[in-house]
């Protein structure tokens, strides 16, 4: 039972062995796999159909040389998708709502990103850090800002999506508790206020799918910089 609002988003502990790997593993028995024969099923046909606009609209401003990310932009796009949606569920524990979670996804894939823009242009990458043009009195303070601006983006989007899933959480846990205690005092308030939890809680969803493709369209950004 749940002390505080704020402790849905503790990390849930049996025996002293913390669970978060069950939500990492069990979502994807939810996903059909594709059949082996030629006939698929539609729910198969649609997630196809699915992965392959969202990959095709992804990867369309990026240069050839970017388009072996596609499986790995496609994998993290579902992954997101199926953690942020699934922790709407009642008795449920979101793991992207812990900062420690979003950054090690967002770290390592945005270090992947500097180093294949090192590796293959050096220099068209270090010019980033300092616009054309720029006045010689302004050029040290310009790529120092530059510098705390690239290596700041993987912060950025480790709590972006922290922020948002954590807010829309605690707003439909506030209206849930406004609701049931409202009911048996004030019938009539109660009901406009069910119709507001029913709307937060479309809107969460909307914003469960609408974050998990900024964080990887971001990544894809990065990733057309360096490529």
């Amino acid at each position: 039972m749940a002390l505080g609002f704020f402790d849905q988003f503790m990390s849930p502990v049996l025996m002293g062995i913390p669970l978060n790997f069950l939500s990492f593993i069990l979502p994807w028995i939810l996903y059909p796999k594709p059949p082996s024969a030629w006939s698929k099923s539609r729910t198969s046909t649609l997630q196809t159909n699915a992965i392959n606009k969202f990959t095709q609209q992804l990867l369309l401003p990026l240069d050839k040389g970017a388009h072996k990310w596609a499986l790995l932009f496609a994998a993290l796009m579902m992954f997101l998708i199926t953690l942020n949606t699934l922790g709407l569920l009642p008795y449920t524990f979101t793991p992207t709502t812990q900062l420690s979670l979003n950054l090690g996804l967002a770290v390592p894939l945005w270090l992947a990103t500097v180093i294949i823009g090192m590796r293959n242009k050096m220099s068209h990458t270090l010019a980033h850090l300092l616009p054309e043009g720029t006045p010689v009195l302004l050029i040290p303070v310009l790529i120092v800002i530059e510098t705390i601006s690239l290596l700041i983006r993987p912060l950025a989007l480790g709590v972006r999506l922290t922020a948002n899933l954590t807010a829309g959480h605690l707003l439909i846990q506030l209206t849930a508790t406004a609701t049931f205690v409202l009911l048996p005092y004030m019938p009539l308030v109660a009901i406009p206020t069910a119709a507001l939890l029913f709307l937060l809680t479309i809107l969460e969803m909307a914003v469960a799918m609408i974050q998990a493709y900024v964080f990887v369209l971001l990544l894809s950004l990065y990733l057309q910089e360096n490529v």
